[in-house]
């Protein structure tokens, strides 16, 4: 059904990595998502309102909220989609992400509202009244809100959409409430048949858990929306293609320090230094990154830029130097690494240059792991001179 849609609808649908066909995605989903809402909303309002049923009435109100969240949604990509100004030169593709919190907080504060309904209710220890057009539209409404939820998971896989991905554990969350509505329905309306008297509201009682429920889920939204604004590491399965990729040209001799900026998700830039033969004329080498820049940006839609670092790999000096200063790094944490390592001669002492890599998570102190390294550099020769620069790992 939602491949059917996308062909109908949009042109060129599998072209997800261009920008205008994310956007129809992004209006597709958002358009399917207000219409079937309102017909929830419509039907659970009216229903609600005939049955005195506060339950019933907060979880028509979470599918207004849901299609306000699909109006926001449709905005955000359209705003999303205007070009880079003087202003904003990276684009607007980060409104997306704006939009998806405002969801958060909307979902957040209709739910403060029923929760204290929800709870009036039960001071006052008020009934319902059921009809069975209460379980009809509920199971019809279940089943909606589970095809809506696939149907947004799809899409914001097809273009990485956070705002999509949100509204997508939303519609699954509205499942879960309606289930719990609908099983209250039954056991009230069993009790009401059978005259057996509840001492309080139930229904007040499933309202007050459903509005905490949709104030947790919110929350958490709020969090994984506020991430990418933040600035989060890149994904693992880009970063490693793109290596992959680096690596595999005839020239390269490895990679390191490599940073990636999102500007939203298919505004992506990239850099990275790129390691090439000393001995190579530079005009060679510099062709060399120029090609692998131009790949890279067609291939994935990254704007790659390349610091290259010419090496000396060959000199038996820095081959043994090497060797060694590996051992006494990896003696101090397997974990760490290093790049751009070279070697400055003079007559009185010799400077030995390299960069070293610590992983966040191993908690080390830069300034003891330096203390350690000159120590233990000056073991092989006091006259060499570390000048070393601790980096912190920007990828995963």
């Amino acid at each position: 059904m939602t491949d059917l849609l996308r062909k109908i609808f949009i042109k060129d649908y599998k072209n997800v990595s261009n920008a205008r066909v994310r956007r129809k995605h992004g209006f597709l989903a958002s358009i399917v998502g207000a219409f079937t809402n309102l017909i929830l909303f419509v039907f659970k309002i009216l229903i609600g309102i005939f049955t005195f049923s506060i339950s019933i009435i907060t979880d028509a109100v979470n599918n207004l909220s849901d299609m306000a969240s699909s109006i926001i949604n449709l905005i955000g990509f359209k705003l999303a989609g205007k070009p880079a100004d003087k202003k904003h030169p990276f684009g607007h593709e980060r409104i997306e992400y704006i939009a998806g919190m405002i969801i958060s907080f909307i979902i957040i504060g209709i739910a403060i509202v029923l929760n204290y309904l929800s709870i009036q209710k039960i001071i006052k220890n008020e009934g319902v009244e059921i009809t069975y057009w209460t379980f009809i539209i509920l199971g019809a409404a279940i089943l909606i809100k589970l095809w809506q939820s696939f149907f947004y998971k799809k899409i914001a896989k097809e273009i990485n959409s956070v705002s999509l991905k949100a509204s997508s554990q939303d519609s699954l969350n509205d499942v879960i409430s309606t289930i719990a509505v609908l099983l209250t329905t039954i056991v009230e309306f069993t009790c009401m048949k059978l005259k057996v008297t509840i001492p309080f509201s139930l229904d007040g009682v499933v309202g007050v858990l459903l509005s905490l429920f949709i104030i947790f889920i919110g929350v958490k939204l709020i969090i994984e929306t506020a991430n990418p604004l933040i600035g989060l590491t890149p994904d693992n399965e880009l970063v490693k293609n793109v290596i992959k990729d680096i690596t595999s040209y005839k020239g390269v001799l490895g990679t390191h320090d490599l940073m990636c900026h999102s500007y939203g998700p298919t505004k992506v830039f990239m850099t990275l230094h790129v390691e090439v033969d000393s001995r190579v004329d530079v005009m060679k080498s510099h062709d060399l990154i120029d090609n692998i820049e131009s790949d890279i940006y067609r291939k994935y839609n990254v704007l790659l830029t390349i610091h290259m670092d010419p090496i000396d790999n060959f000199s038996p000096l820095v081959k043994s130097l090497r060797n060694k200063i590996s051992l006494i790094i990896k003696k101090y944490n397997v974990k760490l690494t290093y790049h751009d390592f070279r070697i400055v001669q003079g007559e009185t002492h010799t400077n030995i240059l390299f960069d070293v890599v610590v992983p966040y998570e191993l908690g080390i102190k830069h300034d003891k792991l330096k203390l350690y390294l000159i120590k233990e550099i000056k073991k092989i020769d006091p006259k060499y001179n570390l000048v070393v620069k601790i980096d912190s790992e920007y990828t995963n």
